[in-house]
């Protein structure tokens, strides 16, 4: 790759594994700067496990996972997020028995200065109006749709260049997940970088700029969102 590819994620030729069984096997994708990228793939396919390996929560055996050319593979988690990575993980993952606003600094720990946490509170309070009345409540009590959106708040809070989106749409009702994708869509206006990994192909496909297809740990397919949707590979993904 050409040093100008260098500033976005790039996964080269990474294998994974539990125990002794890859479950990622020669992963080959790259998520450019300001656009957002999909992987799609079924339950099983290794999805999760490849925003693990990138994490560090389970590093590679093999290949290297670079963000903005700095080596990713090896470093502890607080130093991959250290360098301008978020995380959105399934099942959004509040926590219950604190307040809203206590969920959102959470996403900013690694902040010291108080201007600046009030200042992405002030731009996850425009972004989710609805978060901004509802600041002093428990996470906890919450319906699933605010819940994801105390979820993406807090990985907002960290500022961050990528973020990463693990199953937005998971357990979600048909228009929240609408909404939230094109809360995702409008995210990424900002400047954002996105990798999305999802299931809900036909959401995805449609805000994507590029995407993968994941199967049986290995990238089956790749291209542009028209490209992707006549592919036999995202056929017989979804539709057996």
């Amino acid at each position: 790759m050409s040093k100008a590819d260098t500033s976005g994620l790039q996964v080269s030729d990474v294998y994974t594994a539990y125990d002794k069984a890859d479950v990622l096997e020669g992963v080959n994708l790259e998520a450019k700067p300001g656009k957002i990228t999909c992987l799609l793939g079924s339950n099983g396919s290794g999805k999760s496990t490849l925003i693990r390996s990138i994490l560090g929560l389970t590093p590679p055996n093999r290949g290297n996972i670079t963000f903005e050319g700095i080596e990713l593979r090896g470093l502890p988690t607080h130093k991959v997020i250290a360098t301008g990575i978020s995380c959105i993980p399934e099942g959004r993952q509040v926590f219950p028995k604190l307040t809203v606003e206590e969920n959102l600094r959470i996403g900013a720990y690694q902040e010291d200065s108080a201007g600046e946490i009030q200042r992405r509170f002030d731009e996850v309070y425009e972004t989710f109006p609805r978060l901004a009345d509802r600041k002093a409540q428990l996470a906890g009590t919450m319906s699933g749709g605010e819940q994801a959106m105390v979820s993406i708040g807090r990985g907002l809070m960290r500022a961050p260049k990528l973020l990463l989106i693990d199953e937005p749409s998971l357990g979600l009702a048909p228009l929240l997940v609408k909404e939230n994708f094109n809360i995702i869509r409008r995210i990424n206006q900002q400047g954002i970088t996105v990798f999305l990994v999802e299931q809900n192909v036909h959401q995805t496909l449609a805000i994507s700029d590029y995407g993968y297809v994941l199967s049986k740990g290995r990238v089956v397919a790749s291209g542009t969102p028209k490209q992707l949707s006549k592919t036999k590979e995202v056929h017989e993904a979804y539709f057996g």
